[in-house]
């Protein structure tokens, strides 16, 4: 080891004061180096990686993506309504600041977003805001392609009633006729689609279900025709369209890079547009637009709208390119009918982590009950409609299995809704992904389902209900 070289001396200072000198310099000097080693680095900034913003009517949420997890606090201000935001252990990037643009002129609840370094080491966010709002700020780990994200969700002080919505869009007529349909009063019974007791009294005569004829036939005597009844109702029909993932929850991606939840929310579309050709059915979409929906928000919404069907639009992904067909599959109480329905059931289960579901405050013991609930009846049901439509789809497309299968999906638990779920190709293999892209195949993939449709319907009518929903 080399020697330690001598201090200059002082040429002010004595010998023997000089050597007491250079002893308290090496003394303080080493004293200096253990503190530095012993004294904590300064924290390093999170750094910002990703600014989104998925504007909604139902909520506007803002994801912020790092590399670390955030501590935050907020707060609302009044008289401008105002959301602030503070997160620690930040420094302003230009990534950062690209939030500022983002906002949309059209987002229903931010009118506009400054943000600003509060002081050292903390951000401010400050929200001005269209309406009052009532926020959620929550953090989720890293999951698939993500890092940490910060969630910022704001929604509307009172809920978008999904009913009400869709009568505000003149989707959805207040009295229960279909828009641009007559009242029902002075309807006939819907032509194209045979629905043999789909009808039920008008208000103020009791709305017990009127009997099946076959089953009349068999337990009472045949009763002189009665006068026609011009009070008598058309039994609407509604049918929930589920197209799944959406918002930070793109799906499956193709080699060409189109996403799942961009061709399922087309299909639904051209498939809502289609069964509302019908007088008597109309069509509720568990999202509209490209947002995060919770997967017991998708049951949910279908329940409020008394829905008499659930349907689940999907595009297939394996690991295997070469993989291709279309696939119908409904809930199972136990196993699932094969591994590779297994394996995609739990992928789709995966949703709510990939989308960023708000688990906090809610009861972890839904989905079980949800379960629990779902009767063999539903199931039964369920496999009715699942092979009407898969029937139809295998005349435009080679079926990935000749029969429904089943699984556990969370999405297709609601207890008293015949529910499927339909995997219109396989969004994995290129030619299936370039005919998924097609419109004619959209086209024709939403006939086929209207067409299973109709068939469940005209073999299995609907009981009538105590209102007109």
């Amino acid at each position: 080891m080399p020697a330690t070289p001598p201090l200059p001396a002082d040429p002010l200072i004595p010998a023997q004061a000089d050597q007491g000198r250079r002893r308290r310099i090496l003394l303080k000097a080493g004293g200096t180096l253990l503190l530095s080693v012993l004294a904590p680095l300064p924290a390093r900034a999170a750094q910002i990686l990703a600014v989104r913003v998925w504007p909604a009517d139902e909520y506007t949420r803002v994801t912020l993506e790092n590399d670390s997890d955030l501590k935050t606090s907020h707060f609302i201000v009044k008289d401008p309504d105002r959301l602030v935001v503070d997160i620690e252990g930040l420094d302003l990037n230009p990534e950062l600041k690209s939030l500022v643009a983002k906002v949309q002129s059209n987002d229903p609840y931010i009118k506009q977003v400054r943000v600003g370094q509060n002081r050292p080491g903390v951000v401010r966010l400050v929200f001005d805001l269209k309406a009052q709002i009532r926020p959620q700020v929550f953090t989720l780990a890293p999951v698939g392609e993500y890092k940490h994200r910060l969630i910022f969700d704001l929604y509307p002080v009172r809920e978008v009633d999904p009913i009400a919505a869709m009568i505000e869009k003149g989707e959805w007529s207040s009295d229960g006729t279909p828009v641009g349909q007559p009242p029902l009063a002075e309807q006939h019974p819907a032509p194209g689609l045979p629905l043999p007791d789909n009808r039920i009294p008008a208000p103020g005569v009791p709305s017990e279900a009127v009997p099946r004829p076959d089953i009349a036939a068999k337990t009472e005597p045949p009763k002189p025709e009665a006068p026609k009844n011009t009070d008598r109702l058309v039994r609407m029909l509604t049918v929930a369209l589920d197209p799944g993932h959406g918002g930070e929850d793109p799906g499956a991606i193709g080699s060409r890079g189109s996403r799942e939840k961009d061709i399922v929310l087309a299909i639904a579309k051209r498939l809502k547009a289609k069964l509302e050709q019908h007088p008597n059915m109309r069509v509720m979409l568990t999202r509209d637009g490209d947002f995060f929906v919770p997967l017991n928000v998708r049951v949910e919404k279908a329940r409020k709208v008394d829905a008499d069907l659930f349907i689940s639009i999907h595009a297939d992904a394996f690991i295997k390119p070469s993989a291709r067909g279309s696939s119908v599959f409904v809930l199972s109480e136990k196993s699932a009918s094969s591994s590779a329905a297994r394996w995609l059931a739990n992928k789709e289960n995966q949703a709510d982590l990939i989308g960023g579901a708000n688990t906090k405050g809610h009861d972890p013991q839904l989905a079980s009950v949800l379960f629990d609930l779902s009767t063999t009846a539903q199931i039964n049901d369920s496999l009715k409609v699942g092979k009407a439509v898969l029937q139809q789809i295998g005349g435009i497309n080679k079926l990935h299995n000749g029969a429904v299968e089943r699984a556990g999906f969370a999405v297709l638990k609601a207890p008293d809704i015949p529910s499927i779920l339909i995997e219109t190709a396989f969004i994995s293999n290129p030619e299936e992904e370039a005919r998924l892209l097609d419109n004619n195949y959209q086209d024709q993939i939403a006939d086929a389902i209207v067409k299973g449709i109709r068939a469940y319907f005209a073999k299995n009518p609907p009981l009538a209900k105590n209102r007109l929903t």
